[in-house]
C-alpha cells in the first residue's frame, strides 16, 4: 500500500524559500551531471534463475529494457524482479555509491563481487546506510564497466516507482548531507506545531487543537516512515518489521483526526451542517480500519487492507468538498483549511498516478510531499492562531455587552458591583471614597421633553463624569438617573473636591430640565471607607448623604460623617438654578 498524505510549511520570506528551492535544484542538477549514466534491463524472477544465468540473458539481450534515470515500477512477482543496470563510458574506477530512490518497502539484494548485499529501511546490520534511500557502496574490486546485479524481492507492499544513480562517493555525500539537512528541518516544523497545539488544547481546553495536534503527528509518522527518517538516522530499531503496520494504522487515524479537525475548525455546524453525518462517519470507519488491521485475523486484516485506499479517496473528495462549501458560506477558516490540504491532495494525486506509470520524470514528488506536511502544518497553525484571536475578540465583545450599559457606556450595575467589591477586598487599610450621583429634575425633563431627550441627557452627563474622573476611577451606573463612583487611595478633603468638580460639570452642561427656566444638575452623597465596611454599608451611606443634599436645595455635594453630613455647595450654581425657578 502507498503511504501519500501531506502537508505544507513556510514561514519564511519568498525570496528566502526561492532561494533555498533553487540551491536545492541547483545541488540536485549537479549531482545527476556527477552521475555515470546508465542503461538498465529487467525481468520477473523464476524457480531455476541464478545471478549468472540472468547475467547472460542479459548480454544476449533477452531482458526488458528501461531508463534507471526514470521512475520504473517493478511488479509484485510471485518470486520477485531481476534488474541490471549497466554503466556506460566514460568510466570512472573511484569509489561510487549505487541509490535507489525512492526507498523501497521492501528488500533489494544486491550481487557484487565480494558476494551479495541485502538493502532494506529497517536493516541496521550495516555501519553505511543512506538516508531518504537506499544506498549500495560499490566495491573497489568491481571493474567499473561491470553490470549490476539487483533483485527486487518479493513483497506484500505495494510497489513504488524507483530510480537509480550511480554517483562518485562525493557527490552522494553532499546529496545525502543536503537531504538530511532538509528532512530535518521539515520534521522539526511538524513536531513543533505539534507540541504547540497540545499545550494550547491542554491550556485552552479546546480540542480542536488536539485533533490538529493528532493528525500533524500521524502524518510525520506516515513520512517517517516512507523515507526511512526513523530508521535512519534515528535508528529506531524496535520498529523493525513493523513498517507496514504501523504505516497502515496511521494513515487511518490521520484522516479520523483530520475530520475531526474539520469539522470544528471549519465550523461545519455553522456553515455546512448536513456534511457533519458523513464526515463523523468516515472518522469512525478509520477508527474501525485500525481494530480490524490490529486485529490478528486474517479476514479482518484483509478486509482492512482492500478496504483503506477506496476510504482514501472518498474521505479526501468528502474533506474538501465540505471545506469549499464551508469556504463558500463564509467561513473563514475553511480557506486556511483549503490552503493547506489542496495542494496535499494535487501531491497525493500525482504519487498515484506515478505507481500507475504516470509522470516518470518527476520523481521529486516524494520529498516534495515531505516540504508540504510542514507547509500544511505551519499553514492551519496561522489558521488556528488566527482562529483563537477572532475568538478572543467574540469573547470581549460579548463581556462588554454583559459589563458595560447600552446607553451610557459606563459599567452597569452588577459589573461595576464586582469590579468595586474586588477592589475593596485588597487592603483594608486603604483609603477609597464612594460617591452616590443622582440627577436633579431628570423626571422633569423626561415628562416634559420626552424618553429621547433624557437618554441624550444620561449621554451627555455619563461623558462628562467619565472625562473628569481618573482612569483607575470605577463609574458605574446605578439604575435609572443614578451614577455611582469608588474612588481609590482618596481622602476625604480630595473626594469632596472631585464631587464638587462633578457637579459644576454637569451643570456646565446647561441642559434645560423645564425649557430654559431650569437646568438638570446633579447631587452627590460621598461615604469614605471604615473598618468593616462592606459595598453594601458604604454605598447605604453614600446614599443617605445625597438624600441629603437634595433635601438641601440640590446641586451640591454632602459628606456622610460619624456625627453629622457635612456639605459642600456650589453657590454660583445654586444661584443660577435660583433665579431660573423665580423667573
Amino acid at each position: 500500500m502507498q503511504m501519500r498524505i501531506t502537508i505544507p510549511a513556510s514561514g519564511c520570506h519568498w525570496r528566502s524559500r526561492v532561494g533555498f528551492v533553487f540551491g536545492l535544484l541547483c545541488l540536485a542538477l549537479g549531482a545527476a551531471r556527477a552521475a555515470t549514466p546508465l542503461n538498465g534491463a529487467w525481468r520477473e524472477v523464476s524457480a531455476s534463475d541464478t545471478p549468472q544465468i540472468v547475467l547472460d540473458e542479459y548480454h544476449s539481450g533477452l531482458l526488458k529494457s528501461f531508463d534507471p534515470s526514470l521512475l520504473q515500477r517493478f511488479p509484485n512477482a510471485r518470486l520477485g524482479s531481476w534488474v541490471v543496470l549497466a554503466p556506460q563510458p566514460p568510466w570512472n574506477n573511484d569509489e561510487r555509491v549505487l541509490t535507489i530512490y525512492p526507498p523501497t518497502l521492501g528488500t533489494v539484494t544486491v550481487y557484487g563481487s565480494d558476494g551479495k548485499q541485502s538493502l532494506a529501511l529497517d536493516d541496521f546490520s550495516e555501519p553505511e546506510h543512506g538516508h531518504g534511500r537506499l544506498a549500495w557502496r560499490v566495491p573497489a574490486t568491481q571493474a567499473a564497466s561491470a553490470p549490476i546485479l539487483l533483485k527486487f524481492e518479493p513483497s506484500t507492499n505495494l510497489s513504488a516507482p524507483v530510480r537509480f544513480q550511480l554517483q562518485p562517493w562525493s557527490a552522494y555525500a553532499q546529496q545525502d548531507a543536503q537531504w538530511l539537512v532538509f528532512a530535518s528541518a521539515s520534521f522539526a516544523v511538524m513536531l513543533a506545531m505539534v507540541l504547540m497545539a497540545l499545550c494550547f488544547a491542554w491550556m485552552l481546553r479546546d480540542v480542536t487543537y488536539a485533533w490538529y495536534g493528532g493528525y500533524i503527528l500521524c502524518y510525520t509518522l506516515i513520512q517517517g516512515i516512507q523515507t526511512g527518517f526513523l530508521f535512519h538516522p534515528l535508528e529506531w530499531e524496535w520498529m523493525a518489521g513493523t513498517a507496514m503496520l504501523a504505516g497502515t494504522v496511521a494513515i487511518a487515524l490521520s484522516v479520523a483526526f483530520a475530520s475531526m479537525f474539520m469539522m470544528r475548525f471549519c465550523e461545519l455546524q455553522r456553515y455546512a451542517r448536513l456534511l457533519r453525518v458523513p464526515i463523523i462517519a468516515l472518522a469512525v470507519g478509520m477508527i474501525q480500519l485500525v481494530l480490524m488491521r490490529c486485529s490478528h485475523v486474517p479476514l479482518l486484516v484483509e478486509v482492512a487492507q482492500v478496504l483503506l485506499n477506496p476510504l482514501l479517496m472518498i474521505g479526501a473528495a468528502l474533506l474538501l468538498i465540505a471545506a469549499i462549501v464551508a469556504a463558500a458560506r463564509g467561513s473563514r477558516q475553511a480557506w486556511f483549511f483549503l490552503a493547506g490540504w489542496t495542494p496535499l491532495l494535487l501531491l497525493t494525486a500525482m504519487t498515484s498516478a506515478q505507481v500507475n506509470g504516470a509522470l516518470p520524470q518527476l520523481d521529486w514528488l516524494n520529498d516534495a510531499s515531505l516540504a508540504g506536511g510542514a507547509f500544511e502544518a505551519v499553514v492551519l497553525s496561522l489558521g488556528l492562531a488566527d482562529r483563537a484571536l477572532r475568538l478572543r475578540l467574540d469573547r470581549d465583545v460579548v463581556r462588554g455587552l454583559a459589563d458595560y450599559d447600552a446607553l451610557t457606556e459606563v459599567l452597569n450595575r452588577r459589573a461595576w458591583g464586582e469590579r468595586a467589591g474586588a477592589a475593596m477586598a485588597g487592603d483594608p487599610a486603604r483609603s477609597m471614597a464612594l460617591l452616590f450621583l443622582d440627577l436633579d429634575h431628570f423626571k422633569l425633563l423626561n415628562d416634559r421633553q420626552g424618553h429621547n431627550t433624557g437618554d441624550r441627557a444620561l449621554v451627555a452627563v455619563a461623558r462628562a463624569l467619565v472625562a473628569e474622573l481618573r482612569p483607575a476611577d470605577l463609574l458605574g451606573r446605578y439604575g435609572g438617573e443614578e451614577f455611582v463612583a469608588l474612588l481609590d487611595a482618596t481622602m476625604a478633603e480630595q473626594a469632596m473636591h472631585v464631587a464638587t468638580r462633578l457637579c459644576r460639570r454637569v451643570h456646565r452642561l446647561e441642559i434645560p430640565a423645564n425649557g430654559d427656566s431650569l437646568l438638570l444638575s446633579i447631587s452627590i452623597g460621598v461615604a469614605m471607607r471604615q473598618q468593616g465596611d462592606s459595598l453594601e454599608s458604604l454605598i447605604e451611606r453614600a446614599d443617605q448623604a445625597m438624600y441629603n443634599a437634595k433635601l438641601n436645595g440640590r446641586n451640591q455635594v454632602c459628606m456622610y460623617g460619624d456625627t453629622k453630613l457635612l456639605t459642600s455647595t456650589a453657590p454660583h450654581l445654586h444661584v443660577v438654578e435660583r433665579r431660573g425657578s423665580e423667573s
